[in-house]
């Protein structure tokens, strides 16, 4: 899901720098790395933009009109776009920081035994990716606004199944200070393990 208006970010964030794509492109890179069947990308503000941005791969791209009336309108894109299909994972734009490992854990852990739906857990806390089997799909269109699907986890937490993968909670980019810190992290971890370009003479 990458519809969402950045309003508290100021400009489109799907399209900032990031190695040398987008971050939006860059996420868009993991999963089509991923196990995953289907791939379908909902956008929003600044669409016919975001499109020219990034290499979409495998991925389906669709328009998500009522962005402005919050993330269940994406997810409902989503479901309409994706058909029928056993389960949806649900992933965020504007999360750098998921691996396509998890990506393929939570996947591989799911279709094991094939819960009502799932969240990963990074050391004690939920996140995202999250997956939700064919079962919850009347439960997630009838959802409406922001934080739903959460409402929904937490409401019948009996029925989410946790993941737990080897990493840090990957936070979001919501402001320019988050993209800022994201960036200086990543530049001090470079510093600190530089990559060899081959063995030493």
């Amino acid at each position: 899901m990458a519809a969402g208006g950045s309003t508290r970010f100021g400009s489109p964030k799907q399209l900032l720098p990031y190695g040398n794509t987008t971050l939006l492109g860059h996420i868009v890179d993991l999963v089509n790395a991923s196990t995953l069947e289907q791939i379908v990308v909902v956008l929003g503000r600044e669409a016919e933009q975001v499109r020219g941005s990034v290499d979409w791969g495998r991925a389906a791209v669709v328009d998500n009109l009522a962005y402005g009336t919050g993330c269940a309108s994406s997810l409902l894109a989503g479901l309409d776009t994706a058909g029928d299909c056993a389960a949806i994972m649900l992933l965020l734009g504007d999360q750098p920081g998921i691996r396509t490992q998890d990506i393929d854990q939570v996947h591989k852990e799911w279709l094991g035994f094939r819960p009502w739906a799932a969240a990963t857990e990074y050391k004690g806390k939920l996140g995202h990716p999250l997956v939700f089997s064919n079962d919850s799909f009347n439960d997630l269109r009838a959802l409406h606004g922001d934080k739903a699907v959460w409402n929904l986890i937490e409401h019948r937490p009996e029925r989410v199944a946790r993941v737990t993968v080897d990493a840090d909670f990957p936070p979001d980019i919501d402001t320019i200070e988050d993209y800022q810190r994201m960036l200086e992290t990543e530049r001090r971890m470079t510093i600190a393990h530089p990559i060899q370009s081959g063995p030493h003479r």
